[in-house]
């Protein structure tokens, strides 16, 4: 599923086409994943692109009507696990399992792609107060507001850092790559977590999401950017998905085993388990 660096990479495409562009027309093939998709082929031609920006791992575009009387609107979008949202000249073959077409003013077309529709678009009026359950944007917050987030908390951290309305954004690649490199057991609880180890974590959870997305994401799958390129930073993965290879940092084998109900990777030598972990081992 994409995460924040892959929604920031697609989001930091489309902010460099979109803004200033006008909407014209609208198609649509499947819906099941869209909320309203009359509100959305009746209320979007016509509108302009304002802004594209990223809330955790939503896109939010959004959009000014032709009529100033109107209200503005924002049009949310979830890449689910197998979305993609890209800009294609109009005349361009659409590839298999394209459910969405918007025709912008410059001949090309705004197209989301989802094989599992799995993802999710709606159309509201008032974006951010949708998402405003979701909690800090690990990228934004302070150490004292990551600190305040995972400290005293007495689930595991892994189930913090996946927890979108504590830290929005954050999945199960980077949670388990920051771990790593924090040297933190993902079945340790938050409260059993000292100052320095949060203070640690909080660096390197900003330090990896930035990498990822200098190396514009993770494609496991299929996930493409704003311009259907695979992004790189897999190939700096150092736990996920290398179950039974060496770690890099001191040849143990990694290990997966499931928390937080999602499958994780850890190294069993430079991550210590919590002692009752080790005794029950």
């Amino acid at each position: 599923m994409p995460e924040l660096p892959e929604v920031e990479t697609v989001v930091r495409g489309l902010r460099a086409v979109l803004p200033g562009r006008r909407i014209l027309s609208v198609r649509l093939g499947k819906t099941d994943f869209i909320d309203d998709p009359a509100a959305i082929e009746q209320r979007l031609p016509g509108t302009r692109v304002r802004s594209v920006e990223r809330n955790g791992k939503f896109l939010v575009i959004a959009l000014e009507a032709s009529d100033n009387s109107l209200p503005s609107l924002s049009l949310l979008v979830h890449l689910g696990m197998t979305g993609s949202l890209v800009t294609r000249p109009a005349e361009a073959p659409a590839p298999p399992h394209t459910h969405v077409f918007f025709g912008l003013d410059d001949g090309r077309e705004l197209r989301y792609t989802d094989p599992r529709r799995f993802g999710r678009m709606q159309l509201l009026e008032n974006g951010a107060q949708a998402l405003a359950h979701l909690g800090h944007d690990p990228l934004e917050a302070t150490e004292a507001e990551f600190a305040a987030a995972i400290g005293g908390r007495r689930a595991r951290i892994k189930a913090l850092l996946l927890d979108q309305h504590v830290l929005r954004g954050m999945g199960n690649i980077y949670t388990d790559e920051s771990l790593w490199r924090a040297h933190i057991h993902p079945m340790r609880i938050g409260a059993g977590l000292t100052k320095q180890e949060v203070r640690k974590l909080y660096r390197v959870v900003q330090s990896v999401l930035r990498e990822a997305i200098r190396f514009r994401g993770s494609s496991i799958s299929d996930y493409v950017d704003a311009e259907g390129q695979r992004g790189w930073f897999q190939q700096r993965h150092r736990v996920y998905d290398r179950e039974g290879k060496k770690c890099v940092r001191c040849g143990a084998a990694i290990r997966r085993e499931i928390v937080a109900g999602r499958g994780s990777y850890f190294c069993p030598r430079c991550q210590r388990a919590p002692r009752a972990q080790r005794r029950a081992g």
